[in-house]
């Protein structure tokens, strides 16, 4: 979990928003949307979704669908021309993201995280 001055440093980034679901005035879902400019598509910008939680006893209420179509709102109105996320493998958040109008198939995500240095021998 990120301390306060990081996720000051998350808002302050130019084209990203972190919006969240309260409920008895606490944080109870989030997720965080980058605007990214763009060269192909008339300049139209891109968005990537990020961070997408609810407390698990919060689960099941709509919160995070609530979270998501507030995202496409904030995207459809800087006129983006998509969304794009990356889920784990979990089979009910693939599930979810599909029933909220996501496709799995349309493209292929690849990852490359860096790894810590080898120690010298």
């Amino acid at each position: 979990m990120a301390d306060a001055a990081q996720f000051a440093k998350v808002l302050a980034q130019s084209g990203t928003t972190v919006l969240i679901a309260e409920k008895e005035g606490k944080a109870v879902s989030m997720a965080t949307v980058h605007l990214l400019e763009n060269m192909t598509y008339g300049g139209r910008p891109y968005a990537l979704v990020e961070n997408v939680v609810t407390l698990s006893k919060h689960r099941g209420q709509g919160l995070s669908r609530a979270v998501m179509r507030h995202i496409e709102e904030v995207v459809w109105a800087a006129q983006g021309y998509k969304i794009m996320l990356l889920t784990g493998r979990d089979y009910a958040a693939r599930g979810f993201y599909e029933a909220i109008g996501y496709d799995g198939e349309e493209k292929v995500a690849m990852i490359r995280r860096r790894t810590p240095p080898r120690k010298a021998t």
